[in-house]
């Protein structure tokens, strides 16, 4: 039997230089406005058509110039710290609707897959080479859950890079990611978008703002969508949402807005499909790459492995994830005197996902059949996930400017106090028996040609749990200090002190003989742990302004993250990472850069030189014990530009250059060393361009390219080590997108989009152990109407 492939080897290039980068950006902006001007000498030579005439300095600039948080007092220019700032205008433009492709749109940042033969579910966001996951927020209180957020109540994406442990307490050293919501305002408007598209994609959103009084309002927006993947047989992705703001006093000295979210997802999982036949795939059958442990000579040796059809869909058809998030948050504001405002937030919100989804593992080649591909199998695992997380804030802020002896102050100080939970119950196949410790076994798939008529084994749970939660509070301070129109000084100060507490019950996986009994397999044992401590971020930042439209700057910043402070889960073991004796782990970023408003304020440049480190992550020691001594760092460039180029000509690219290294790794055994190793997933180049011509009859042209570099997905040293891992790294690619639209009357638009216009074939995520990964989607298109009234 033969088995056809359908689908063609993704092969690793070489590596892009940043002259390229350049030429490559510099070309793709150069020909989108020759077009434009053959198109207008053209259109004076031709009939003309009834348009409608578009007043191009209407046209909103995807630039901004402030965040929404009002921790961040000054304008983004004035701003020491790399901050990209993603509006509506851009990722409409791009038909993003989720927050990882609207994160496309700022380098340095990849998906994770997962890890342990789990598979990640949501945005598993990876940035500047340290997982960000647990850093997501939503007007500035953090968004807990594993969950796919949608960008249809978003004002704006706000990625802030390095340690910022004064604006929100415990965080990665990598940063983190802010949505800025939609709310009630004195304009009444319509605008939304009925969308359809590869992959059985239909989408519909409406956002609806009306004033109801002079100073008060009501908006309201609702999304429905019902959509396949791209690409991929069987899997599904459907959201529904409705999101509410009432505004109270608006444009009064005290204003209140109550705003709702409730959000519902649904749909069959995506398990990934094997890396076998990708470059670098490795098999010991095979023998593709010289091993000391695997010699020359394999069953397969000589023979090349075949790509599996990117269709193909390991799972059941029972396989789900649902998602259900509500959040209800009411914040007032109150101008006690000019430039002095006062906030409360109070915020409940809770997010329960049930999800069962199939994995695939190992492929097994009987030696009988090395030459019968049609017989390989491969097998997969049923996994589970039962968790709810939920979150009860209040903060207090106040921001006020003001003068001392000629020096003006920019303060903004608050407390907040916040209590996050989450529960977690653990999902496994059933046990044979209740005194068993070895679970039913799942059939394997025929891996060249799966089968949904399987027969699946079911998802329960176990027994054991895990049920954490935190509670914080915090008092914090940031300053600026503006000496003269030249220099500025800005400084913050984070204090808090938190309570950890986890209840754990697990199942006896082996008999114990303890002095006094006998522990049988299956029983369920309960465990304690919790944490109480304080912990102390700051940051220092020195400003110098040539100019007042530039900025010059160098600062400092720091962040701490507690045992338990990602997932709530303390554990007793020694040698955890997670044990409450252990020291938080501690991240620093110095950064050199620097700001511009150019063209009359239209443009925005930016460049900034970082170093982030992580400090007390566990490592292991040459004499084979485990210890919070651990450190990565990351070293780079990073270039921004975002704006009107020229009139009608928006613009938003950036370019990462970045060098991941592990700088205290483990050192017990060399088969195990990472010392001096790269850091998994972090490219060490990445670059991102999207622009769009806006012509007088309305006519949008629009297109963008993204680089990413290829990434490990091991940070082994020994190369012995590395040649027995499925697959080394993730070849580097390239991506192009396009979009047009065209108003069809005053109040509707046409807009098509087009992605992956070469139809690269490239690994979007690979897992840890590389054995099983996510294709980039393959070339498609979406077509959307646009209303606005």
């Amino acid at each position: 039997m033969t088995i056809q492939k359908t689908s063609k080897h993704i092969v690793s290039k070489k590596r892009v230089s940043s002259l390229q980068l350049t030429a490559t950006a510099l070309s793709s902006a150069m020909l989108l406005v020759s077009a434009g001007a053959m198109a207008a000498d053209e259109a004076k030579d031709t009939k003309k058509l009834n348009t409608v005439k578009v007043e191009t300095d209407a046209v909103v600039s995807f630039k901004a110039d402030k965040a929404s948080s009002p921790k961040q007092t000054q304008p983004l220019v004035d701003t020491p710290q790399t901050i990209v700032v993603v509006k509506k205008e851009l990722f409409q433009q791009q038909a993003a609707t989720t927050l990882s492709e609207t994160l496309r749109n700022t380098p340095g940042i990849t998906m994770l897959m997962g890890e342990n033969g789990n598979t990640a579910t949501g945005d598993s966001i990876f940035m500047r080479g340290f997982d960000t996951q647990g850093s997501i927020f939503v007007d500035g209180i953090r968004d807990l859950g594993s969950i796919s957020r949608d960008t249809f109540n978003t004002e704006q994406v706000e990625i802030a890079k390095g340690p910022a442990g004064v604006d929100n307490g415990r965080g990665a050293a990598s940063g983190y990611v802010n949505l800025s919501s939609k709310l009630a305002n004195l304009d009444d408007a319509t605008t939304g978008t009925v969308g359809f598209g590869s992959g059985d994609f239909k989408r519909g959103t409406v956002d609806v703002n009306r004033a109801l009084g002079d100073s008060s309002a009501v908006r309201v927006n609702l999304l429905k969508q019902d959509s396949g993947v791209v690409g991929r047989d069987k899997v599904e992705s459907n959201f529904e949402g409705v999101a509410a703001s009432l505004g109270l006093g608006l444009q009064t000295e005290t204003r209140t807005y109550v705003n709702f979210l409730s959000m519902k997802q649904s749909g069959i999982p995506d398990g990934g499909i094997p890396t076998i036949g990708l470059p670098g795939y490795y098999h010991a059958a095979f023998d593709s790459r010289p091993s000391t442990t695997y010699p020359a000579g394999g069953p397969l040796a000589g023979q090349k492995s075949q790509l599996v059809d990117t269709e193909n869909f390991y799972g059941s058809t029972s396989d789900h994830n649902d998602v259900n998030a509500n959040m209800a948050t009411v914040r007032i504001e109150h101008d006690l005197a000019e430039g002095v405002t006062l906030r409360n937030t109070s915020r409940y919100g809770r997010t329960n996902q049930e999800q069962v989804l199939t994995g695939v593992n190992a492929i097994t080649i009987p030696a009988a059949a090395k030459d019968k591909p049609e017989t390989w199998t491969i097998a997969r695992s049923r996994q589970g996930r039962d968790q709810t997380n939920q979150i009860l804030t209040n903060q207090t802020n106040l921001t006020a400017a003001f003068e001392t002896g000629g020096i003006k102050h920019d303060l903004s100080s608050g407390v907040e106090f916040v209590y996050e939970s989450q529960l977690t119950y653990t999902m496994g196949m059933p046990f044979v028996s209740p005194t068993s410790s070895t679970t039913v076994t799942q059939v394997a798939a025929n891996l060249y040609n799966p089968s949904g008529d399987d027969k699946f084994q079911p998802v329960v749970r176990t027994g054991a749990k895990t049920d954490g939660e935190t509670t914080t509070y915090a008092l914090y301070a940031l300053d600026t200090i503006t000496l003269n129109d030249h220099w500025e000084i800005s400084a913050g100060v984070r204090a808090e002190r938190f309570h950890t507490k986890t209840d754990n019950i697990t199942r006896q996986a082996a008999v114990t003989a303890p002095a006094t009994q006998t522990i049988p397999v299956g029983t369920l044992l309960g465990s304690s742990a919790k944490l109480d401590d304080e912990l102390v971020s700051w940051k220092l930042g020195t400003v110098y302004k040539p100019s007042e439209n530039g900025s010059i700057y160098v600062s400092y910043a720091t962040s701490q993250l507690p045992p338990g402070g990602a997932n709530f889960s303390l554990v007793t073991t020694a040698n955890n990472a997670n044990n409450p004796n252990v020291d938080p782990q501690k991240g620093t970023n110095q950064e050199i850069g620097t700001k511009w408003n150019v063209f009359n304020n239209k443009l925005s440049l930016t460049a900034a030189v970082f170093r982030s480190t992580n400090e007390n992550e566990f490592a292991t020691n040459t004499d084979g014990t485990t210890t919070a001594v651990g450190e990565r760092q990351v070293e780079g460039v990073e270039f921004g530009v975002a704006g009107i180029l020229m009139q009608n000509w928006q613009i938003s690219a950036g370019l990462a250059f970045m060098d991941p290294e592990i700088t205290r790794g483990n050192r017990a055994t060399a088969a195990a060393n990472t010392d001096g190793g790269t850091i998994q997933w972090s490219p060490e180049t990445t670059f991102t361009l999207w622009n769009s011509y806006t012509f007088e009859s309305g006519l949008v042209i629009g297109g963008g390219a993204r680089y990413m570099d290829s990434v490990a997905s091991s940070s082994l040293t020994d190369a012995d080590a590395q040649s027995r891992r499925s697959v080394l790294e993730v070849p580097d690619y390239w991506v192009v997108d396009a979009m047009a639209s065209y108003p069809v009357t005053k109040n509707i638009t046409v807009q098509l989009n087009v992605f992956n216009l070469a139809d690269e074939e490239y690994v979007a995520s690979l897992n840890n152990a590389g054995s099983r990964y996510f294709a980039g989607t393959e070339r498609s298109a979406r077509l959307g109407v646009n209303f606005a009234f």
